[in-house]
């Protein structure tokens, strides 16, 4: 199959043109590169049956050749990205979603849209299941990637509805591993980095707010499975690891494995920062058979062995 990933330089959309290509279909990569970097998919332009094109896909999006799968990954992933790029992030999840979805519709193509678990907000269940609706501040700080992505899960739907498209959405929660950025400011990159550093490590609030982790390796393969399943059009699926732990515990587990002398520093929240998120995976559980496979222990050590090697260049 011929598949094209938007955002496929990022984080995660570079992780799923690897997988992609190494069972075989042939992948075409669409970035800007804003957030991303073409390091991550340098070691794939060998392979034939690779395309990258340096694209700002809230413009017209034209390819020659038929597409079975569209993934649209592009957006920036992180609070500090996102806050940085605020129009941008809009764009690219309402003009840059209306356009995927129109090569979706012309080419009668898959569309699998990356939404997040930023769509519940501060949310006001515990754990966060599919029919939740969230709890979103729509003028906050935040709210240019919230919006934005909830925005785009109603177009996604949308076409669904009146063109009869094959979308399925993903409510992707907080994913690590290899090929983040060190200066992304997300919390397990910005704590890895200050660890191998002895550096101050931040902690906002007094740190017992929870998040949920899920290696890029698992996440990777739970997306590809889901992009491939038949018979699941208009579906939404959470994807992420259920096993929740507290922002405090997090740091000092780095500061554990590091072997590092880094002390924690406590500041005020941010504006609009959730007190717990977890999402509930029973119904991808049932629909392709997944669940995280890696501990977040053994995760955080390859990601530290990443950051190590990174970080001497």
């Amino acid at each position: 199959m011929r598949v094209l990933i938007t955002g496929g330089a990022g984080f995660l959309g570079s992780h799923l043109a690897e997988k992609f290509l190494a069972d075989g279909h042939k992948v075409i990569v669409l970035d800007n590169l804003i957030t991303s970097t073409v390091d991550n998919i340098a070691h794939l332009f060998g392979n034939e049956n690779f395309t990258f094109i340096k694209y700002n896909v809230v413009n017209y999006i034209y390819v020659k050749d038929d597409v079975d799968i569209i993934l649209h990954f592009a957006c920036p992933a992180s609070p500090l990205d996102y806050q940085k790029h605020p129009i941008h992030t809009m764009k690219v999840d309402s003009l840059g979603t209306l356009n995927s979805l129109g090569l979706a519709k012309a080419k009668k193509s898959r569309f699998v849209f990356a939404s997040t678990s930023e769509i519940y907000g501060s949310p006001q269940i515990h754990p966060q299941d599919e029919s939740y609706w969230g709890y979103v501040n729509p003028i906050g700080v935040r709210s240019v990637y919230d919006e934005a992505k909830r925005f785009s899960e109603a177009m996604s739907m949308a076409y669904f509805r009146e063109y009869g498209i094959d979308i399925r959405i993903l409510r992707i929660f907080n994913t690590y591993g290899p090929r983040m950025r060190a200066n992304d400011g997300r919390v397990v990159s910005s704590f890895i980095t200050k660890a191998l550093k002895n550096e101050e490590i931040t902690v906002f609030g007094d740190g017992t707010q929870t998040r949920s982790f899920c290696y890029v390796d698992d996440m990777t393969e739970g997306i590809y499975k889901i992009s491939l399943k038949d018979g699941i059009e208009g579906e939404v699926f959470n994807i992420g690891n259920p096993e929740e732990i507290s922002i405090i515990n997090l740091a000092r587990l780095i500061v554990e494995l590091t072997g590092s002398s880094s002390k924690i520093k406590f500041l005020p929240l941010p504006e609009d920062d959730p007190p717990k998120r977890k999402p509930k995976i029973d119904k991808i559980k049932a629909t392709i058979n997944w669940k995280p496979k890696i501990s977040l222990k053994k995760g955080l050590i390859k990601t530290i062995e990443y950051f190590e090697n990174i970080l001497k260049k």
